[in-house]
C-alpha cells in the first residue's frame, strides 16, 4: 500500500468514526444543557462554591462568572508553580520563573497550552496533575459555557437572561469532559500510553551520554488534551511522543478527539434552536473548510519536488516515521483548525506551504470546527457576517435564526473578528522591529518571519502549537505572548456574550418569503467563502513575507 492511498483511507476512516458519533453525542449534548435536573454530585459542588445553579443570568452576570472564575483560575496555577519547589512530587524541580509561571498560567486557564518548557525537565506531578490537567477540564468547559449562552440567545425570546455560568460549568465537567476522558485514558493506555506516578529513570546510553525518562499520569493528561482541545503535552515532543502517542491508531484516535466534541456540538445547536437543519448548515460549512485544508495539507507534503523526497516519497523531515506523511498532515490540520495545539509532527520542518496552510488554518479563527465551545461560537459569529453581507446584497434586513442583525448586533461580531487578527499582527510588528525578540529565532528571512508569525497567531487564537523554531523562553515572549492569549480569549467572549444578550432580548419573527434561507447549500458557501475572504484580506500581507514566500522559493 502506497503512502497516499494510507493517508486516504486513514482520512476516510476518521470521518467515518465522526459520523457514526455525531448524532448521539450530539443529542447528549444538547439533553446535558437543556434539563432542569442537577446530579447530586453537582449540587454538592454547587454547595461547596456557594452558587444557585437555578439563578438564571443576564450576559453581564454571565460575564462576570467567566472572568471571575478565570482570574482565579490564573492566580492559582501561578502559585502553585511558583511553590513548586516545596511541595511533594516536584521530581526534584524547582519552582518555576515568574514569567514562565504567567505565561503557563494564562495558557492552560485560556485553553492555550502553549508552552515555552520542556515538561519532563520542568513539571513535577503535582502541578501537572492538580493544576494542568484540571484547567485542561475547566478550561473547556468554560468554552462550551458560552457557546450554550450564544446559542440560548438565538432560542430564546423576549428574555436577556442566558442561563447560569455555574451550572453550564459543571455540567460540562462533569457529565461531558470527566467521563469522555475517562474512556479515553483507557484507550489509550490499551495502546500503550503511560499512566503512573514513577520518579526519573535511565534508560540508556544517548549520544555517549545517559538519557533519563520521568514517568506520569500521561494517558489521563494525553485524553483531556485532545478531548477538551487544550493541546498541552506531558513531554516536550508533545503528541509525537511515545509515551504519549505510542502507535498509529492512536494517533487516529487522537485525532477523532480533538473533532469529535466540536463538530457534535453543531448537532447540538441545531436541536436547541428547534432546527436539526440550521445545524447541519453549520456542520457542512466547518466539515467542507476541513477536508479542503486536509487535501491541500497531504498534496503540499507529498508532492514536493527534490530528490530527497522523491525517494522517500513525501516529506518526511520532522514526521515519526511511525505515523507517515498522511497521518502526520491530518493531525497537523485538525490541531490548528482547532484551538487544540497538539502536535505530532514538527510544523517548522514542513514544507513552506505546508506551514502557510497550518498558519491560515488558525488565521481562519479556530473555527473549523474550532475549540470546545470557541469552534461553534465563532462559525456563529461568522454567519451573523455572512447574513449581513446577504442583506447589503438584496436590500434586505438581515435576520439570523428569527432574529434581526441590527446595528448593535453587527457591532458585536465586527468588534470579534477584528480583535484577534489586531493582536495577532501589532505584536509581531513590534517583534520584527526591536533588536531583543529577533535574537530567538532559529532562521533568518521568511522562514524567521513565519516562525514569529506562527507564535502571536498561535497565541491571539489560543490554539497553542508552536512553529518548533523559536526559543520562546524569554521575558519578552513570555509576556506578550501571555497577554496575547489573555486578550485573545477573553475579549472576543464579551462580544460573544453580549450579542447573546441582543439575541435573547428580541422577538423572534417568523420566516417570510423574502427570508434567507440558512439551512440551505447556498448559504453555507456563501458563508464559507464569508470566512475565508476576511482570513485572506486580513493576513495576506503577512502571509506573502513568510510561508508564501518560502514556499515560492523553494
Amino acid at each position: 500500500m502506497g503512502p497516499v492511498l494510507a493517508g486516504v483511507l486513514q482520512l476516510l476512516a476518521l470521518i467515518a468514526a465522526l459520523a457514526l458519533a455525531y448524532i448521539p453525542l450530539g443529542n447528549y449534548l444538547a439533553r446535558v444543557y437543556s434539563c432542569d435536573r442537577h446530579w447530586r454530585v453537582e449540587r454538592w459542588i454547587y454547595k461547596g462554591i456557594g452558587a444557585n445553579p437555578d439563578a438564571e443570568m443576564r450576559w453581564t452576570a454571565y460575564l462576570r462568572g467567566v472572568l471571575a472564575f478565570s482570574v482565579v483560575g490564573v492566580l492559582f496555577l501561578y502559585l502553585l508553580q511558583r511553590i513548586q519547589g516545596v511541595l511533594p512530587g516536584s521530581l526534584g524541580f524547582a519552582s518555576i520563573d515568574p514569567d514562565q509561571a504567567f505565561n503557563t498560567a494564562v495558557s492552560f486557564v485560556t485553553n492555550t497550552n502553549w508552552q515555552s518548557y520542556a515538561g519532563e525537565q520542568a513539571m513535577g506531578h503535582v502541578v501537572q496533575t492538580a493544576g494542568l490537567a484540571v484547567q485542561n477540564f475547566v478550561s473547556a468547559a468554560v468554552g462550551i459555557a458560552v457557546a450554550v449562552a450564544l446559542v440560548r440567545g438565538f432560542a430564546r425570546s423576549r428574555t436577556g437572561e442566558l442561563g447560569n455560568f455555574w451550572a453550564d460549568l459543571v455540567r460540562g465537567t462533569v457529565r461531558v469532559l470527566v467521563p469522555g476522558a475517562a474512556i479515553a485514558a483507557v484507550v489509550l493506555v490499551a495502546c500503550g500510553a503511560i499512566q503512573n506516578f514513577s520518579g526519573i529513570h535511565e534508560v540508556g546510553q544517548f549520544m555517549g551520554g545517559s538519557r533519563q525518562w520521568n514517568g506520569g499520569a500521561v494517558a489521563s493528561q494525553e485524553a483531556i488534551k485532545e478531548l477538551g482541545t487544550n493541546g498541552g503535552g506531558y513531554f516536550n515532543a508533545n503528541s509525537a511522543h511515545p509515551f504519549e502517542n505510542p502507535t498509529p491508531f492512536s494517533n487516529l484516535f487522537e485525532i477523532f478527539l480533538i473533532l469529535v466534541i466540536p463538530f457534535a456540538l453543531t448537532r447540538a445547536f441545531g436541536l436547541m434552536v428547534g432546527s436539526v437543519k440550521q445545524g447541519y448548515a453549520i456542520l457542512a460549512t466547518m466539515g467542507t473548510i476541513w477536508v479542503g485544508f486536509v487535501a491541500l495539507m497531504m498534496w503540499t507534503e507529498f508532492a514536493h519536488h527534490g530528490p530527497a523526497f522523491d525517494i522517500a516519497g513525501g516529506a518526511y523531515e520532522g514526521k515519526e516515521v511511525r505515523f507517515g506523511v498522511g497521518a502526520s498532515s491530518i493531525f497537523a490540520t485538525s490541531t490548528t483548525l482547532t484551538s487544540t495545539g497538539a502536535v505530532d509532527s514538527f510544523h517548522s520542518s514542513f514544507t513552506g506551504l505546508g506551514g502557510g496552510i497550518a498558519l491560515l488554518g488558525m488565521m481562519l479563527g479556530e473555527i473549523a470546527p474550532g475549540g470546545t465551545g470557541s469552534g461553534l461560537y465563532g462559525m456563529l459569529i461568522m454567519a451573523v457576517i455572512a447574513v449581513f453581507v446577504a442583506g447589503l446584497m438584496v436590500g434586505r434586513t438581515p435576520e439570523y435564526l428569527g432574529k434581526k442583525i441590527g446595528s448593535r448586533e453587527i457591532k458585536s461580531a465586527a468588534c470579534y473578528i477584528l480583535i484577534t487578527p489586531a493582536l495577532v499582527l501589532v505584536f509581531t510588528a513590534f517583534a520584527m522591529a526591536l533588536p531583543t525578540p529577533a535574537h530567538s529565532m532559529t532562521n533568518s528571512g521568511a522562514h524567521g518571519f513565519s516562525e514569529i508569525l506562527y507564535a502571536y497567531t498561535s497565541a491571539a487564537n489560543n490554539n497553542g502549537s508552536a512553529f518548533a523554531g523559536l526559543n520562546a523562553d524569554t521575558h519578552w515572549f513570555n509576556t506578550t505572548l501571555g497577554l496575547c492569549m489573555l486578550l485573545g480569549r477573553f475579549l472576543p467572549m464579551v462580544f460573544v456574550l453580549a450579542l447573546a444578550g441582543s439575541l435573547a432580548g428580541q422577538r423572534t419573527m417568523p420566516a417570510t418569503a423574502g427570508t434567507l434561507r440558512t439551512e440551505k447549500p447556498l448559504f453555507t458557501g456563501l458563508l464559507a467563502g464569508v470566512v475565508l475572504i476576511i482570513a485572506g484580506l486580513t493576513y495576506f500581507p503577512a502571509l506573502a513575507l513568510g510561508p508564501l514566500a518560502e514556499g515560492l522559493a523553494s
